[in-house]
């Protein structure tokens, strides 16, 4: 659904975003994520058509962002990470207005508005004035004049900020709603514990250049496998027997460090994954009543610590 080959802008000598590709699937939602100055929000306005590319380009549903702009922009929703409203009016009015902006016919306009503020749970606040609104609710609103057009494409820069965290629930659950209605979703946050819920992809930029893209989990699996060592817990019965546990381990092969946690051993272990039952075995051979075993998984956070210096073009 959108594909990017070598996407490139300059500002004099300073690159803002620097050959970047990659492709996006129809109904997906991805996650644009980078420190602040990496090149997110330029790379977003090229997605728009508000910006032109001084090298390479995109396609959005086979449309080419230069070259078949107005075919482009009938594809996308765009919601800024800053956007004005017109406060002297209700939220119908409002909608109405851009509805008409987007040429929705005048037969299909009321239905159309009213599906849209459905969704977005406006139904009831029709008659309510775009200014009384709250952050959360400007943010839903904004969503909602998006969606008038009915594009196959969502970009949406930073749609959470700001909002406290029954609201960014509120917009988290309305993206996968999206989604299951067939909406391919480009993402951009800050927010990563949010972005982690929702997301099926993600894309790490920074200093204008792409560091990693892919399938979330795939990624994270990649990144364990790749270190050294991994922590593993191990759940003891009511805690019993955890300091005994500790020092029977603390000379085991490939362990490197142990830390009692409450009932569990946080245990940092640098061996083969596949012989980690020869720990459990070494412990039950010595009746330690061991409950659990989890191995820690890579979040989202870690990932982008992991793989960003904080740098800025």
């Amino acid at each position: 659904m959108i594909r990017i080959r070598n996407l490139t802008k300059k500002f004099g000598e300073l690159y803002a975003v620097k050959n970047l590709n990659m492709d996006i699937g129809a109904g997906e939602i991805f996650g644009f994520i980078g420190p602040n100055g990496a090149g997110k929000t330029t790379t977003i306005r090229m997605l728009s058509t508000l910006l032109d590319p001084d090298e390479g380009t995109a396609w959005i549903d086979g449309y080419c962002i230069q070259t078949h702009q107005e075919e482009v922009r009938r594809k996308i929703g765009y919601m800024p990470d800053y956007f004005g409203v017109y406060e002297g009016v209700t939220v119908w009015e409002y909608l109405e207005f851009f509805a008409r902006a987007y040429k929705v016919p005048a037969k299909e306009r009321n239905k159309i508005i009213d599906g849209c503020m459905a969704l977005t749970d406006f139904t009831k606040l029709s008659s309510k004035l775009v200014s009384t609104l709250s952050k959360g609710m400007t943010q839903r609103l904004c969503l909602a004049k998006t969606l008038l057009h009915d594009p196959k494409v969502l970009i949406l820069d930073e749609p959470a900020s700001g909002l406290d965290p029954r609201a960014r629930i509120e917009i988290r659950t309305l993206l996968k709603e999206l989604s299951r209605m067939g909406k391919t979703i480009f993402l951009s946050s800050h927010i990563l514990t949010e972005l982690a819920d929702v997301v099926d992809s993600i894309g790490i930029l920074e200093k204008g250049s792409m560091v990693v893209n892919g399938n979330l989990e795939a990624i994270s699996k990649a990144i364990s496998s790749s270190s050294s060592s991994f922590t593993i817990f191990l759940s003891l019965f009511q805690g019993q027997k955890k300091e005994q546990a500790k020092e029977l381990l603390e000379k085991f092969p490939n362990i490197l460090k142990i830390e009692i946690q409450g009932d569990r051993l946080e245990i940092q272990y640098a061996g083969k994954e596949e012989e980690i039952y020869q720990i459990l075995k070494h412990l039950t051979n010595h009746d330690i009543p061991i409950t659990g075993m989890s191995r820690e998984e890579k979040n989202l956070e870690d990932i982008f610590m992991q793989l960003t210096k904080g740098e800025v073009s």
